[in-house]
């Protein structure tokens, strides 16, 4: 920002800026149920009945002062015309006394008709009438959000997905350093593309071929797709004859092929296998999936933004300044960390969100107190591992959602003692194995009074957030919980970005780390431009990932296995190499569909307990996150972190751990996890 004024790149108006307007129309969509819904409950108590005053009342039709003798005698003398023959034949004669009560009936519920409506129109007061317009208002937005909530996906997906592609922010095995590595990369990026292009475009054309009517809005939907797919491609050629200066010449085939982006190498399987089927449609199909889950993929953009403008914050530095004052080795900050980091996840449902969202933060601030790189690494690519077995990560709900045979209660009940495992067996591996430091903590005489004045300026932010979350639960009657996080957690960090406008403006920190704050709208640019590039990577590895599930499923890859086992330890077994290896190419979401549809019935007739199965799937998954040769999470974790500290980190000598030790730590810790919470149970009840 300069004095002329805000300055903004073409990247920011024409990308960050609409993200940023989408993200936000999501958050005012979601909360505006919320405010409906109190809406209608502050209009019942002020006006009782007023369901019925929310429309006009309509004024009835009959007549309140109707002769009850004339209409009798009318009655009887029809009767009589209608059919000469009908007493000949049997049929029993009209009852005047019946005749006479069914009309006096008549009258008096016409009569009552008139008076409600002229009460309901007596109390339609300009008062009542205004507070229903906001009402009403409130319910066409909701009901605005709820249509359109798939196209802001569609259109969020698209926009940053070609940011993504224009900046060379997805998400490959290594980065691009050569020329080699930058066309191989891009020309299978256009290849693959082009495939989503013309998969989309198949799509279109089979349903409008098909028997099943399009409607208007399915039809936009896939234009929408083809649109965004053609920006895309469109995009990636431009990518592959625009070269950068900044590479090197020459390069190597087989590291060029590892700088493809991970949702190119899904796309370009996927697209061929479903070809080769004659179902060229298939990636579009599955890719319009999403769809179904709009709000799920919604809420990981959300997710990623609050990530995104908690590193904006000092909020991340100030809690590691609580800690400070014990001195404690790197190792047994990068353990606090990494328990601390476990209640965030819990919330954001995944793992690689939360290492996207906050792993830049957590590695800062580790390498800031004094952890070695490979050390800072390895607590970053397991911030997000240990917290998705807590209440109330959405990954268990919608395995509960999805599998009867369990429930939520049961599955955080156990998840408590499985993040108590992982917990231990991180501490234990990163506080005993290649130890490089002195186990020398402070006096608790001279922490204790430094920690309290460490704890004073998160105070002000602890009040921040108490404040938005009691207003939610007071006037919205929203409680914290995995369904309102989404909503709730943007809320409350644009609560925090404010205070600190008004409270560190112009005004330099003075804790170690700080910086010089740099204004409201500079903070939320700053978080909105990197909110962008990660959201298209990652909704786009998520998006291919659901195809690369159809792939599974279609190929009948699971039918190859035995469906029961007569060994319980047998099935668990092959389950647990089953889970890890999806765990290693699928995101959690998908993987949770896919394991509950093929995997979760041939653990059960095998004598596995369901809620063991499910305990061992979440464990599995995140060894698989963390296993080479993809390992999900460290890719995530040199995402945000930067290429050149991971390319530092490996230039680093010593022992064949050490070299290492950010990939073989967590397999360490995660594995033999795994292999406990997978097998010791069966000792019990098998």
């Amino acid at each position: 920002m300069s004095k002329g004024g805000i300055h903004r790149s073409g990247l920011e108006w024409f990308s960050s800026l609409p993200a940023c307007l989408l993200l936000l129309a999501v958050v005012v969509f979601s909360t505006s149920s919320d405010i409906h819904n109190q809406m209608l409950r502050g209009g019942e108590q002020l006006w009782s009945g007023y369901y019925k005053l929310r429309v006009d009342p309509a004024q009835p039709t009959c007549n309140p002062d109707r002769d009850v003798e004339a209409a009798v005698a009318a009655e009887m003398a029809e009767n009589d015309a209608e059919d000469p023959m009908a007493a000949l034949l049997g049929a029993q004669e009209k009852d005047p006394a019946d005749v006479r009560l069914a009309i006096e009936r008549s009258v008096a519920d016409c009569r009552k008709d008139h008076q409600n409506y002229e009460n309901l129109r007596d109390q339609l007061t300009p008062g009542v009438k205004a507070y229903r317009a906001v009402e009403l208002f409130i319910a066409d937005l909701i009901a605005f959000g709820l249509e359109s909530q798939r196209f802001i996906l569609v259109i969020l997906v698209m926009l940053c997905a070609v940011t993504a592609t224009l900046t060379r922010h997805h998400i490959a095995m290594r980065a691009m350093e050569t020329r080699l590595d930058y066309t191989v990369s891009h020309t299978l990026q256009t290849i693959a593309n082009a495939m989503l292009l013309g998969s989309s475009a198949i799509f279109r054309q089979s349903s409008l071929g098909s028997d099943t009517s399009v409607s208007s809005e399915e039809l936009l939907l896939h234009n929408f797709w083809i649109v965004g797919f053609a920006c895309l491609t469109l995009a990636s050629l431009y990518r592959l004859f625009r070269v950068p200066d900044d590479l090197q010449e020459g390069g190597s085939l087989n590291k060029a092929f590892l700088a493809v982006p991970l949702y190119t190498v899904m796309c370009l399987i996927s697209g061929t296998y479903f070809a080769l089927i004659g179902h060229a449609s298939g990636i579009g199909i599955y890719l319009g999936k999403m769809m179904e889950l709009s709000d799920m993929f919604l809420n990981v953009g959300l997710y990623v933004w609050v990530g995104m403008m908690l590193k904006q914050t000092r909020l991340a530095t100030l809690v590691f300044n609580v800690f400070r004052p014990w001195r404690m080795p790197p190792e047994m900050l990068a353990v606090v960390a990494v328990l601390v980091a476990a209640v965030p996840t819990a919330y954001t449902g995944a793992s690689g969100i939360f290492v996207i969202a906050a792993g830049a933060v957590i590695y800062s601030e580790l390498r800031a107190a004094g952890a070695r790189r490979h050390l800072a690494l390895a607590a970053t690519a397991m911030s997000g591992s240990l917290g998705v077995v807590l209440r109330p990560c959405l990954l268990v709900v919608v395995i509960a959602y999805l599998n009867r045979e369990v429930t939520t209660d049961e599955l955080f009940g156990w998840g408590i003692w499985v993040f108590v495992l992982t917990a231990a067996m991180f501490a234990i591996v990163a506080l005993s194995v290649n130890r490089q430091s002195q186990f020398n903590l402070a006096p608790s005489s001279e922490a204790f009074p430094a920690m309290t004045q460490a704890l004073k300026p998160l105070i002000p932010y602890v009040l921040v957030i108490a404040a938005v979350v009691l207003f939610y639960r007071l006037a919205l009657d929203v409680s914290m919980d995995e369904f309102s996080a989404p909503r709730l957690l943007p809320v409350i960090m644009l609560a925090i970005l404010v205070y600190e406008h008004v409270s560190l403006k112009n005004r330099k920190g003075k804790a170690s780390g700080e910086i010089n704050h740099q204004g409201l709208e500079r903070s939320l640019r700053g978080a909105t431009n990197d909110t962008t590039a990660e959201i298209g990577a990652l909704l786009l590895l998520l998006g291919l990932s659901v195809s690369i599930g159809g792939v599974i499923e279609r190929a009948h890859l699971m039918e190859a296995f035995p469906q029961s086992f007569e060994s319980a330890w047998s099935a668990m077994l092959l389950m647990v190499v089953i889970l890890v290896i999806l765990g290693m190419i699928m995101d959690a979401f998908g993987a949770v569909i896919l394991v509950t549809a093929t995997v979760a019935t041939i653990a059960y007739s095998s004598g596995i307990h369901p809620i063991h199965f499910w305990m061992v799937t979440l464990v599995a998954f995140e060894l698989g996150y963390l296993s080479p040769p993809v390992a999900l999470n460290h890719l995530l974790t040199r995402q945000v972190v930067g290429e050149a500290e991971v390319l530092a980190a490996q230039q680093e000598g010593g022992t064949f751990y050490q070299r290492h030790e950010r990939i073989i730590m967590p397999l360490i810790a995660m594995g033999i996890s795994l292999v406990l919470v997978a097998f010791v149970p069966l000792l019990f009840y098998a």
